[in-house]
């Protein structure tokens, strides 16, 4: 399936695949139809944490333990979420987006104690090296707070991909909903959802509500660091989201996240804590074939063909068959992929609500 090559001005004219896991059932529509295929009593959960400008240029400074000299290299650093008194981040080697992250130069094996300067005003202390790879790393800036944040947005730009043709502004790559900054990329199953298809399917009875999730980063270009993909996470369900799944299962509805980080969110605060429940943490929690929801029911998505990570994690939601069947369709249709690109909504029920 071909990627969208640059985010479309009209979010909802996206297309969406409509796909019943249970009964085979599929149609095409426009995103700003998801009122018609949603029934009154129905939960929408969407992802409102706000992406970052999460790619950052930095010089490498460290002593060459032969000569005894200062050896500099530039580097580009991926913040993977927001840190506390360190930042995990991923390294990659000299150059852009404009490259293929499998493509670029492999970075500088980085060591505890190297210096990264971003800027006059910007500098980091590597503080710990992943075993996971070693392009994975802890950094400790030299400020915090507000300094460190306007930094942040100062210097950095939104994390970006050799598919989309133009540099992207930090607005591009928000939805409507975003709230606090979270996400070191955007949460792009919500990107087509515009007010006025939030507003209608308010209007249609299906309730919304939100969990912050920090999406993480999908590629480096590494295979170990790839091949570990997705990080653990944090997340925040809020009391009134609990309460709206409450009042959703009472009334006979759906629970649909937009997004598999609303189902990581939801799914991994159920097993953190025993059962669903307000609360903040962490989860690990990896989707696949052998994993049974317990509360969500169903999904709005990218478009991802066979073959891909992200088809595996769908494969919680629908048979491999039928999503094969629905994706292959879906290129054949000239459906578009990756963030700026086309949807799905997979959930039975889909005759009954038509």
């Amino acid at each position: 399936m071909n990627p969208a090559t640059a985010p479309r001005d009209d979010r909802a004219d996206a297309r969406l695949l409509l796909l019943d896991p249970r009964t085979g059932v599929r149609a095409d529509a426009r995103v700003r139809d998801l009122p018609r295929w949603l029934a009154a009593g129905d939960l929408l959960i969407v992802n409102d944490a706000a992406t970052l400008p999460a790619s950052l240029r930095a010089r490498v400074w460290r002593k060459d333990h032969v000569s005894e000299d200062m050896l500099s290299e530039d580097v580009e650093i991926r913040l993977t979420g927001v840190g506390a008194s360190t930042w995990r981040v991923a390294v990659l080697g000299a150059g852009d987006w404009r490259t293929p992250t499998e493509r670029r130069a492999p970075p500088p094996a980085l060591q505890v104690g190297d210096r990264l300067v971003f800027s006059e005003a910007l500098a980091a202390e590597v503080a710990a090296v992943s075993p996971i790879s070693p392009r994975l790393c802890e950094l400790r800036f030299d400020r915090e707070g507000a300094a460190l944040w306007g930094a942040l947005y100062r210097l950095g730009r939104p994390v970006q991909y050799a598919y989309v043709a133009e540099p992207l502004a930090l607005w591009s790559v928000q939805t409507v909903f975003a709230g606090r900054p979270w996400a070191a990329e955007m949460p792009s199953a919500g990107r087509p959802l515009d007010w006025e298809t939030l507003l209608a399917l308010r209007r249609a009875g299906v309730e919304i509500a939100a969990v912050t999730h920090a999406a993480g980063l999908s590629s480096v270009g590494d295979p170990a660091l790839d091949a570990a993909l997705p990080l653990p996470e944090r997340f925040d369900v809020p009391e009134a989201t609990v309460a709206a799944i409450a009042r959703a299962r009472a009334r006979g509805g759906r629970v649909i996240a937009v997004g598999t980080t609303v189902v990581r969110a939801l799914e991994g605060n159920a097993r953190r804590f025993g059962a669903l429940q307000a609360g903040s943490g962490e989860t690990d929690l990896v989707l696949g074939p052998d994993f049974v929801p317990r509360v969500v029911d169903g999904v709005v998505t990218g478009m991802h063909g066979p073959g891909e990570s992200h088809f595996e994690l769908l494969r919680a939601f629908a048979g491999e068959a039928a999503l094969r069947a629905g994706f292959e369709h879906a290129a054949a249709a000239g459906y578009v992929a990756h963030e700026f690109g086309d949807a799905a909504l997979i959930v039975p029920g889909l005759a009954q609500a038509a």
